[in-house]
């Protein structure tokens, strides 16, 4: 069942104009993180777990959501919920990398990729 992680109602910025809630939840039966704005899809990022670490593989916004800070939102929902559990990060999508870069206090979740590739 999936998990409810960050729900926030936005009353400032792009994302208020957008919309009155953003919700960010696990949902491992699927392995990715959804976000629902007021209840709608609006976004995911893709994940693998590997021991005592999550590799973000790929972020979406659906397209009507773009443009309004949306992801950043995910990203934040996702690594907020992996520091919660304890858990390491590998930033493979090139978004949470960039997203990483431009917020320091997650890089202290970042670690290798120690899976053998194919």
């Amino acid at each position: 069942m999936p998990r409810v992680i960050d729900p926030v109602a936005h009353r400032g910025g792009t994302v208020a104009e957008m919309a009155g809630e953003v919700v960010v939840r696990d949902n491992p039966s699927e392995l990715r993180y959804e976000m629902f704005v007021d209840g709608k899809p609006a976004g995911s990022i893709r994940y693998r777990r590997l021991p005592g670490v999550v590799a973000l593989v790929h972020t979406e916004v659906e397209p009507e959501f773009e443009g309004h800070g949306l992801g950043g939102r995910l990203v934040e929902g996702a690594l907020t919920d992996i520091r919660r559990r304890g858990l390491r990060v590998v930033p493979i999508c090139p978004f949470v990398s960039s997203y990483l870069d431009q917020h320091p206090e997650y890089r202290d979740l970042i670690t290798a990729d120690t899976e053998v590739p194919y």
